[in-house]
């Protein structure tokens, strides 16, 4: 049976429409917590934690109400970034993690992640399970069995320790002036904290969510005020996460955005140096051509997979390299931590810098980022056939890739989600790419015409 609820991101939506609505959540506890009881322990616990929306009180008490009547106990985190959610349901030997977040969307959508009790996303079998739960009427447990809640008061300090320790012990980011995006989410309390123990100066923005002003005009996905006040800082470098922090954008001294294509490769960069890469890189489709061919000049094995986070991790798993990612800002470092985390990226980057005493721009040169040009064209009928099968398609692709010399890419995306197929253009001259761009785009529109 095919997933009704669970996307490839857990389940999310706008609040109040289904399944976003405080009945179906109560309900999702229930079930989630029967599946879980099932899986042999005598006193299950799940740990839930969630960002800074304002409908994460309603959604953690009805899911805490749900556990309880499934006879699962519940310890609740308060505001904390999704990978502090997956690492403190290991720690605290939880038989799963829960966590209530949109990521980076704005405060109207909510959702639902789980992670298994170590630290990684569910997987298929037990969401199926999951959703056969939610066809049957809830049946409370007995009341002696019924599970209880309590909170964990020192939950952030925890996960600023861990963090810390994720860089070599000594590190010292003494004499960096850092601005620092917390996108009014879930790392608020936690980044600031983790930059200006390890020494440096923190300047921190968007650190004040009111429930409503998660990701508003800043964050990873609005770099353009942190860059602002970067400049006027006149700091090293500045840091953007998005509202539930498994994202982590850079911005240089002079208000120039890093993106997560960079930041692979001035980690790669460093660690090729000192001898910690292990193998190669892995990145997307969606990866900068220049970020291939900065690896190639280095040595660098890279191979791409499919778009998404937990793509990026299987071909890790499957080479056991370490480092991959994507452009969004999404960074694993396996050895440091089991899930992408923002601030465990941000700071693998600092040590860098104040390591070599290099400027974030200087360490970011040796790649060139080639202009990229994207444009969603709506098609008529089956965008994945016209993708793989349409030969004026295919001809249009062939002519763009000769005018393109070997010195840039195409890539064709039928969307998953509606009848669009996304059409990037990359090379080295930003007229060319818009120019080859628009012909292609125009190719497929009109072959997508019966």
């Amino acid at each position: 049976m095919g997933h009704a609820y669970f996307g490839t991101d857990g389940i999310r939506g706008r609040v109040g429409d289904p399944p976003i609505t405080v009945d179906f959540l109560l309900k999702l506890g229930w079930a989630a917590g029967r599946v879980f009881a099932r899986q042999g322990d005598d006193a299950p616990t799940v740990v839930i934690g969630k960002d800074t929306r304002i409908s994460g009180y309603l959604f953690e008490s009805a899911l805490e109400a749900g556990f309880s009547a499934a006879g699962v106990d519940i310890i609740l985190l308060g505001p904390m970034p999704t990978p502090a959610v997956a690492h403190l349901t290991r720690s605290l030997g939880g038989i799963a993690g829960v966590v209530i977040s949109a990521s980076h969307n704005p405060y109207e959508d909510n959702g639902i992640k789980f992670f298994s009790a170590e630290g990684e996303k569910l997987d298929d079998g037990l969401q199926g399970d999951i959703e056969d739960e939610l066809e049957l009427a809830i049946e409370q447990v007995a009341p002696h069995r019924l599970g209880k809640a309590h909170r964990i008061q020192d939950a952030s300090g925890r996960y600023i320790e861990y963090c810390k320790a994720t860089v070599p012990y000594g590190t010292h980011l003494d004499g960096l002036k850092i601005v620092v995006d917390c996108a009014n989410g879930a790392t608020y309390r936690i980044a600031p904290s983790v930059f200006s123990e390890l020494g440096a100066e923190v300047i921190a923005i968007h650190d004040k969510p009111d429930g409503l002003n998660i990701n508003e005009r800043c964050g990873s996905t609005h770099p353009d005020s942190l860059a602002r006040e970067v400049v006027k800082a006149q700091a090293d470098l500045g840091v953007a996460f998005d509202g539930d922090g498994d994202r982590v954008l850079l911005v240089d001294h002079e208000g120039s955005i890093i993106d997560g294509d960079q930041i692979l490769y001035v980690l790669a960069a460093a660690r090729k140096t000192n001898g910690g890469l292990q193998g190669g890189v892995v990145g997307t489709v969606m990866s900068n051509y220049g970020l291939e061919e900065a690896f190639r000049t280095l040595g660098v094995p890279f191979e791409r997979s499919a778009v998404g986070d937990r793509f990026v991790h299987e071909r890790l798993r499957q080479r056991q390299w370490l480092l991959g990612g994507e452009a969004s800002g999404h960074i694993l470092c396996l050895d440091r931590a089991m899930t992408g985390c923002g601030i465990v990226s941000a700071l693998q980057v600092l040590e860098v810098v104040a390591r070599t005493r290099q400027s974030l721009k200087a360490l970011a040169a040796g790649m060139f980022k080639y202009p990229q040009v994207m444009i969603n064209v709506p098609v008529a009928g089956n965008a994945r056939s016209l993708v793989n099968d349409d030969p004026r398609v295919a001809g249009a692709v062939e002519s763009v890739e000769a005018a393109l010399r070997d010195e840039g890419r195409v890539i064709l995306r039928p969307s998953g989600t509606e009848p669009v197929v996304r059409v990037t253009v990359e090379g080295r001259e930003q007229s060319q790419v818009e120019s080859l761009a628009q012909q292609l785009a125009q190719v497929v529109q009109e072959s997508s015409q019966p």
